[in-house]
């Protein structure tokens, strides 16, 4: 379904200024954005995605990840196509490097109503903007959370980061929860890699917590690209002076897309990178993709083991009323 966009002017000569992304493309007649998804038609820009869902699941909110907000609980996961980057090693570039300017890609029709409609009736807690980049679906994501939010239903992005603060002000008090990749310290690697910068990811992360946005960030670890000591210790260091509680997860890559002759992280990278983060002072570090990883949540006070997880389930959570009930000291999160 095409609709009108939001956060856009017009510009010179029958262009168009496209304010939702960091890109801020400047968009001539017929022409696409970066995400290709958004167009100028006749001098208005437009989404070509709205209600088109290419993704549509009942996760638990764990796969997210996130391991402090309504754990336990399952999220109803939507998408569409497109993405504002281009990362070599993405891991969903089947829909997320798909283009409405190549044509349809067969997504499924879904209103927002009857979204918000699966969620509650599947028992879910929450819907997830996810997959691919839920920016760039922002129209179909803003109409949905609405709605959502009248029904009691919280609202996840799971996202690059690559917004605009205007976009986050009109998500104020529609947004409860996001998880950040957090992809690298380096805006030569962003260029590079995912077509993209790294200070208004900072930003948007920044910002998130200032409008009362629950954030836990996600770093995939790639040999070569991001996993040296200095730049690990750059970007625990960042998120600690952003908040010692927002959690950390630590990913580890497998090769795929275009990275396919890279190897996968070894064991030893992703037991430093948790190392760097403790050295940090982060008190809530994940370690995922690989065997034996550290999942649980402990008490940064007294260490008690708190929130035992296995996979993507939740087999034992302790936590009362926010607290630790050994110490009594608050645990970080939406419990």
């Amino acid at each position: 379904m095409i609709k009108e966009a939001m956060l856009w002017t017009p510009a010179d000569g029958g262009r168009v200024q496209c304010r939702l992304c960091a890109h801020r493309c400047l968009i001539d007649e017929t022409k696409f954005g970066v995400c290709g998804v958004r167009q100028n038609r006749g001098g208005a820009l437009v989404s070509l995605v709205y209600g088109e869902v290419i993704a549509a699941h009942v996760d638990p909110i764990e796969k997210k990840p996130l391991f402090h907000f309504l754990p336990g609980t399952e999220s109803f996961s939507l998408a569409t196509v497109g993405c504002n980057f281009r990362c070599g090693f993405c891991q969903n570039w089947q829909i997320s490097q798909a283009s409405k300017r190549k044509g349809s890609f067969g997504g499924q029709e879904l209103s927002p109503e009857e979204a918000v409609g699966i969620a509650a009736s599947r028992g879910c807690r929450s819907i997830s903007y996810t997959y691919t980049e839920p920016t760039v679906f922002f129209e179909y994501a803003y109409d949905t959370m609405r709605l959502a939010k009248d029904k009691g239903l919280a609202n996840v992005f799971v996202t690059n980061g690559f917004m605009t603060a205007e976009a986050l002000e009109e998500m104020r008090g529609l947004l409860d929860a996001a998880n950040i990749d957090l992809k690298s310290f380096s805006d030569e690697t962003y260029r590079k890699v995912c077509g993209g910068h790294l200070q208004p990811v900072l930003d948007s992360i920044v910002l998130m917590k200032k409008i009362g946005v629950w954030v836990e960030a996600t770093t995939l670890v790639v040999p070569g690209m991001n996993d040296g000591e200095d730049e690990l210790g750059r970007i625990a260091g960042f998120l600690a002076g952003v908040d010692k509680d927002l959690p950390w997860h630590i990913s580890r890559f497998h090769p795929d897309y275009q990275f396919t002759e890279t190897p996968a992280t070894p064991a030893g990278s992703m037991d430093r990178a948790l190392e760097i983060g403790k050295k940090a002072g982060l008190r809530y570090i994940y370690t995922g993709n690989v065997m034996g990883g550290s999942e649980d949540t402990s008490c940064p006070s007294c260490g008690e083991l708190l929130v035992r997880r296995r996979g993507f389930s939740v087999a034992a959570n302790r936590i009362r009323k926010s607290s630790c009930p050994v110490c009594g000291a608050k645990i970080a999160g939406i419990w």
